[in-house]
């Protein structure tokens, strides 16, 4: 579970959407100039963690600023006939970690993790998956299956879809917004989304709760329905190809809580999943994942905690002989609004990211 990473003022939704235009530009070129073979060669590195959020089939509406956390149950098929062509092994995070810190393989590895434990990944993903008979990872934030996570991300979407004008408190002050067009929709989800995420937990779940109550949205049953329960997830694991992770118990931005309020929202969630799912959670995903959203304190705590590896979102892929740190992993958040597999390829190249600054990797344990 994601909420838009976006920051900034009313007006920012046509600039986003030219750079995303961009991009996904550079990256067709890349494909189709041999740089993305090229790119395998000159930044081997070990492999790279592909990141996804839901998987639901295609929708009509016209207002859909989440749809960048989407693919269709289709486009994770061709996904993965896809990385079987271009010979990737498609291995679970524990090998990804061992390879992370050993000589380079011969063939590069892939793996497919999905955060937020949403509902549509048990009707929707699973059956693809489990076709394909294919590892993958699950990151399980624990008040979501325990009915109690607030997932105002989806909450703000609702209410920007169907009112004309919105009105909320912010700083003290009453401020108000039209959201007659599509455009101006996008803009305020993405004002509002960007304050949200940077309010400590309490304000932030009050300033929800508020605008649910003024809009008529039941927080909590649109929560509910939107996340896997524990009975979906004892489904899951039951198949020795499904790893589970930790996404702390809230799914809080951790840099917004107290050093030792974050490391009780880590400890917490790894015991209540590995109670309820009687398996051992050695993985942790930093909740949003940007740089923002964590500090380097945060990397030292799930060392002191035992994680036996850590993921954030920022882009990347993972190099081999101990030279990413495997409790600050990259991963590749595909875009669902790309549907084009060479850009994918691209990505997966290497091509289009910094060079990796050597640090100083655990073994895996």
């Amino acid at each position: 579970m994601r909420g838009a990473g976006i920051s900034g003022s009313p007006g920012a939704g046509t600039l986003e959407s030219e750079n995303r235009w961009l991009a996904s530009l550079k990256l067709e070129l890349a494909y189709f100039s041999g740089r993305a073979w090229w790119g395998e060669i000159q930044h081997r590195g070990a492999g790279a963690i592909l990141r996804f959020q839901r998987v639901r089939p295609s929708r009509r509406a016209s207002f859909q600023p989440l749809r960048r956390d989407e693919i269709t149950p289709r486009f994770l098929d061709r996904t993965i006939r896809a990385l079987k062509r271009w010979r990737y092994d498609i291995i679970g995070l524990d090998e990804a970690c061992r390879r992370a810190v050993i000589m380079p393989q011969r063939m590069r590895f892939v793996c497919l993790s999905f955060d937020g434990a949403a509902k549509d990944l048990i009707t929707h993903g699973y059956p693809v998956l489990a076709r394909h008979g294919i590892p993958f990872t699950v990151y399980v934030p624990t008040a979501f299956p325990d009915g109690v996570g607030e997932a105002w991300w989806l909450a703000l979407e609702a209410i920007i879809a169907k009112e004309g004008r919105l009105s909320l408190m912010i700083e003290r002050n009453e401020r108000h917004f039209s959201i007659r067009t599509v455009g101006e929709k996008y803009d305020v989800f993405a004002f509002l989304a960007g304050w949200l995420r940077l309010l400590p937990p309490p304000d932030l779940s009050a300033a929800i709760n508020d605008l649910c109550s003024r809009y008529a949205v039941d927080l909590a049953q649109l929560s509910r329905e939107a996340s896997m329960n524990w009975a979906d997830l004892a489904k899951l694991a039951a198949d020795p190809n499904v790893t589970f992770g930790s996404a702390t118990v809230n799914y809080p931005a951790l840099s917004n809580l107290k050093d030792p309020v974050a490391r009780r929202e880590m400890s917490m969630g790894r015991a209540v999943a590995e109670t309820a799912l009687g398996r051992e959670v050695r993985h942790f995903a930093y909740p949003f994942g940007d740089r923002n959203s964590w500090r380097r304190a945060h990397v030292v705590m799930t060392e002191e905690l035992g994680f036996a590896s850590a993921v954030s979102t920022i882009p990347g892929i993972i190099q081999a002989e101990g030279r990413t740190n495997l409790h600050a992993l990259p991963r590749i958040s595909w875009d669902g609004r790309r549907r084009s597999l060479r850009a994918m390829r691209a990505l997966l190249s290497g091509i289009t990211f910094p060079p990796v600054q050597p640090t100083r990797a655990r073994r895996a344990e």
